[in-house]
């Protein structure tokens, strides 16, 4: 009876030792919690206001005081607009793919005008008549004047808004498969400056290479997938030695040339590839280890692709994350061609895409107006 007695007066120490471990542990899961939910407001803000969209929208599920202080910093970023440039007329049309509405705006100071990149809601163009290179805000109206340049058959980029300091025009041309030229200039500049470069590997500029401006270089992709790079500090001109993205089995085929496309989001640069019967693959440059990276996600950036310049975008609502968006509309306007890295398909469904059919200079990607209320837009 006393070996009993002593096995049962161990057995409940044991189990209050126990009941005090797990009570212990609760309370402090319950101060914890406490904790956080008594934040002063000002470093909950904080906190949050540091978060991706997706995450912020999964904070505000929290409780009522987390949805409140969510929605007050939740930051919502706009898509571009696809503009159209007109065959007659001054007249542009500009399509929201997040609201699928189509708007027009009467612009005459594009008048005679050939549009070609957009960067931080500026069109960069070019007068053939008059060989005049500017710069125009199609909202606010503003326009900046370079001086006269002639741009023959020739890509043309710029690193920043032309009200930055660090605005940078870049232009290259062919000259022969081991000598490119390349003009620069700035607002405010009195003339171009144009210095030849020589290749160590062959390397052919044409109107169908890709610029994009990105880490303080320019970036240009050939036609053959090789990778020139300009700084325009050093003033150096180098071919990296880096193994072009592979293309589909079957991209070379009648206006292979139309159907690529180089966009750069914070430091990273993308290539797309797209061909008619396949689905697009999507490159990452890989700086570090010097190769192009075939992408299975976006990691919810979404890239808007057109033949003159194209852009990525973060944080933007429903579907539109984690997709390329091309510059052509089906449906009598009702419907942006995009495809869904998620969902693994172009929408609207089976809609492949053949560039041959556009002309690549028709439309480009820009910046939407920070109010359109405040335009006198006639919506179709």
């Amino acid at each position: 009876m006393a070996g009993r007695k002593r096995r049962r007066l161990k057995l409940l120490s044991v189990t209050y030792e126990d009941n005090t471990r797990v009570s212990t542990t609760d309370n402090a899961d319950q101060e914890e919690q406490e904790a956080w939910s008594f934040l002063p407001v000002e470093l909950l803000e904080f906190i949050v206001s540091q978060l991706t969209l997706r995450d912020n929208i999964r904070t505000s599920a929290v409780c009522k005081r987390w949805l409140s202080v969510a929605l007050s910093v939740r930051v919502v970023n706009k898509p571009p607009w696809l503009m159209y440039f007109p065959k007659l007329g001054n007249r542009f049309e500009f399509y929201d793919p997040s609201q699928r509405k189509t708007y027009s705006l009467e612009l005459p100071e594009l008048h005679g005008c050939r549009i070609c990149y957009n960067k931080d809601g500026w069109l960069l163009l070019y007068k053939p008549r008059t060989q005049r290179v500017l710069f125009f805000n199609p909202f606010t109206r503003e326009m900046i004047k370079l001086p006269r340049f002639e741009m023959t058959y020739q890509i043309v980029a710029f690193s920043a808004s032309p009200k930055s300091p660090s605005c940078i025009v870049f232009t290259v041309k062919h000259v022969s498969p081991t000598v490119v030229a390349i003009s620069t200039c700035h607002p405010g500049a009195s003339v171009w400056t144009t210095v030849n470069y020589h290749n160590r590997l062959p390397f052919v500029s044409s109107i169908w290479n890709k610029l994009v401006f990105c880490n303080g270089l320019f970036y240009c992709l050939s036609l053959t997938g090789w990778l020139g790079v300009y700084d325009p500090l050093e003033l150096t001109w180098t071919i990296r030695i880096i193994p072009p993205p592979k293309c589909p089995d079957n991209f070379f085929v009648k206006n292979w040339w139309k159907g690529k496309f180089m966009a750069e989001h914070k430091g990273d640069i993308y290539v797309i590839y797209t061909c008619y019967t396949e689905n697009p693959i999507i490159y990452k440059l890989d700086q570090t280890n010097k190769e192009w990276i075939e992408m299975e996600t976006l990691e919810g950036v979404t890239l808007f692709a057109s033949f003159l310049s194209s852009h990525a975008r973060t944080d933007l609502l429903g579907m539109m994350r984690n997709s390329v968006y091309f510059s052509k509309v089906r449906f009598y306007g009702k419907r942006c061609i995009s495809y869904s890295l998620d969902h693994h398909r172009y929408y609207p469904r089976k809609q492949c895409h053949d560039w041959g059919e556009q002309d690549p200079f028709e439309s480009i990607w820009v910046e939407p107006p920070e109010d359109a209320s405040t335009f006198s837009w006639e919506e179709q």
